[in-house]
This record gives C-alpha cells, structure tokens and sequence, in this order.
C-alpha cells in the first residue's frame, strides 16, 4: 500500500512540472511575441518622427549661424567705433594716464590692421583714414613723452661719487684726491673684464620706476615704423648726458697740437688723469650705459645694439683720440714710464670698450 501511495505522489509531482514548464514556454512565446510587436511599433514610430528631427536639426543650426553672423557684424562695426572712441583719449596725451593712453594705441593700430585687411566694406577708406590721422598724432604725443621722461629724469653723475666707486689703489691717484692707503669696506672693482663690484654705488642711471614707462614709449613707437625718432631722441638725450658727466670729472677735448705745446710736467698729470677717466668710463659710466639700454630697449633688437653704439660714440671717441694723440708726440725718454701704463691700461680696458 505505501508503495501504491508512493508511486502516486511521484506521478502528481510529474504532471505539476511538465504543466509548469508548458506555462513558462508560453509566457516566453508571449513575450517574444509582444516585444517584437514593440520593435515594429518603434521601429514606425521613428520612421514617423525622423523628418520632424531633422527640421528641428536644420532649425538649431540656422540658428547658431545667425548667432555668428550678429557677432562678426557686431565686431566689424565695433570697429567702426575706434577712432571715435579713443579719440578723446588720444587729444589729452599720456602724461595723466600712460597706460590708459598705450592702450589706446594699441586699439588703434589693431584698427588701423583691420581696414587694411580688409577693405571691401563700404566706408572703410574713410575710417582707415581716420584711425591713420589719429595714430600719427598719438606717435608724436608718445616721442614728446619719451623725450620728457628721459630729459627730466637723465642728470650728470658727480664726479666724486664716480671716484669713490674705484678700488682703493686707484682712487689714491686719483684727480683731486689724495691717497691714504687701503681703507675697509669701500667699493672694489674687477679687472680683465670680470664683474665690477661697487658698481651699484653709481646707481640707476634713471629711477627704476621710469624705466618700464621708457620701455613702453620705445616699443610702441619703433612697433608703428617710427624708430629713428625714438633712437634720435635716445641719442641726444644720453649722450649730452654722457659728455657732461665726463667734463664735470674732468676730461678735455685736446688737439694733437695741444699735447704737442705742453710742458711735461702738465702733459704727465694729464696722462695719469686721463688713466683715471678711462677707468671710470668704461668700467662704470658705459657700463651704467649698457644695463640702461638693455633695460629700456629690451627685446627691441637691434635697436638695444644702435642706441648704445650712438650714445657712447662721441665719449669713447674723445678719451681714444688723447691716448692716440699722446703715443704719437714726440718721443722722449720721460714718456716711457707713462706710455706703459697707458698700454696696460689700453690693454685690461680694450675688451670693454667695444664689447
């Protein structure tokens, strides 16, 4: 009988799986059925709705290309605005306001960039014409500036303080002082072309806050084609600086006919005086001169190079033409001593002088 109920339960148990798997098949038969139904429904849908995306497509680029044309015509009509709006700016002159005014300039020469760039737009000679007439008046407001600034702040260095910078050693023999042997702590030179300390005891040739202004002024001028005038103005500026801290120090313009009519004991002190100013000019005051040039012409090539050549020409000239003068008078044996030390002076100095 147990077995009977057995064999039973397990024929029960048969049939109640094998009609659970029938439903399972047919839930899945159904829902194959019914997403596929669903892929052909979205497959029409998209169908349907693909010429509304691409209208909305066209709509968004058209668009996005009507943005960029407002903002080119913007542009292009802000440019027209230039010269009307710096033109203020440039009749009152940099003096109040340099940076504003170099701004200004810079808008106006992009100004002056763009109309002859392009020039197809109706009205655009006139304003190309316009921004030309500003921008030359702006130029020569910039080389009076220029001009300004370096007149009021370029002043002749004092002779004593020049003196006062060379070795111990030297400045013993120096014009118009007197040696008292080697003193501590003052200012020592370098020689055979090495670094000169106790340069910074002749200072900045221009206070350190004009300089940058300096170089501003320079570099929009030779920028706008204009840098004759900006080395012209350089030039004659420091250069008469230059020569007049010379003759306060005491150097002199002498002729070879003027050497020739001394007498040695005069033409011996001016030897050994002329030692002295040779050694001052070129390891501080050309020295001085270069760092100022390098600092108010950087980057401005090769104009950093002209103006110093041009500034110290006429000083290097001056103090060259004595030594020349003085080894070509007539010889005697009293000159060799001085003659020798005006070769090795020549000779530690000559590398300076035309580095």
């Amino acid at each position: 009988m147990v077995a009977q109920r057995d064999l039973e339960a397990l024929l029960e148990r048969s049939r109640f799986m094998r009609d659970s798997l029938c439903k399972s098949q047919n839930i899945t038969d159904s829902m194959i059925t019914i997403l596929g139904s669903f892929d052909h429904r979205l497959s029409d849908l998209e169908t349907a709705m693909r010429p509304t995306q691409v209208h909305t497509h066209a709509i968004r680029k058209a668009r996005e290309n009507i943005d960029n044309t407002l903002k080119v015509a913007e542009n292009i009509l802000a440019q027209f605005d230039v010269s009307r709006k710096v033109e203020s700016k440039i009749a009152a002159g940099p003096h109040e306001d340099l940076g504003g005014y170099l701004a200004a300039v810079d808008e106006l020469r992009d100004n002056v960039e763009f109309f002859t760039y392009n020039n197809s737009f109706k009205s655009s000679d006139s304003a190309l014409n316009h921004a030309h007439g500003l921008l030359s008046k702006a130029m020569v407001k910039l080389e009076e500036e220029f001009r300004d600034l370096l007149t009021l702040h370029s002043k002749p260095q004092e002779p004593a303080k020049l003196i006062e910078c060379l070795p111990n050693s030297v400045r013993s023999n120096s014009p118009g002082t007197q040696g008292d042997g080697e003193e501590k702590g003052l200012p020592q030179i370098a020689t055979n072309g090495k670094h000169v300390k106790g340069l910074e005891g002749v200072g900045s040739l221009i206070p350190t806050k004009v300089i940058p202004q300096l170089h501003e002024l320079a570099q929009r001028m030779i920028t706008a084609g204009h840098h004759q005038q900006c080395c012209k103005i350089y030039r004659t500026v420091r250069a008469s600086v230059l020569e007049q801290t010379l003759q306060q120090l005491g150097v002199e313009k002498l002729s070879r006919e003027d050497i020739y009519k001394m007498q040695w004991d005069v033409l011996d002190g001016k030897i050994t005086s002329w030692i002295q100013f040779m050694r001052i000019a070129v390891k501080l005051l050309f020295s001085s001169e270069r760092k100022l040039c390098d600092q108010v012409f950087h980057g401005l090539e090769p104009y950093r190079e002209t103006c110093f050549s041009e500034v110290t020409g006429n000083s290097v000239t001056m103090l060259l033409t004595f030594g020349e003068s003085i080894a070509k008078s007539k010889r005697s044996p009293e000159k060799l001593f001085v003659l020798l030390d005006m070769y090795e002076t020549m000779r530690e100095l000559f590398p300076e002088v035309y580095a």
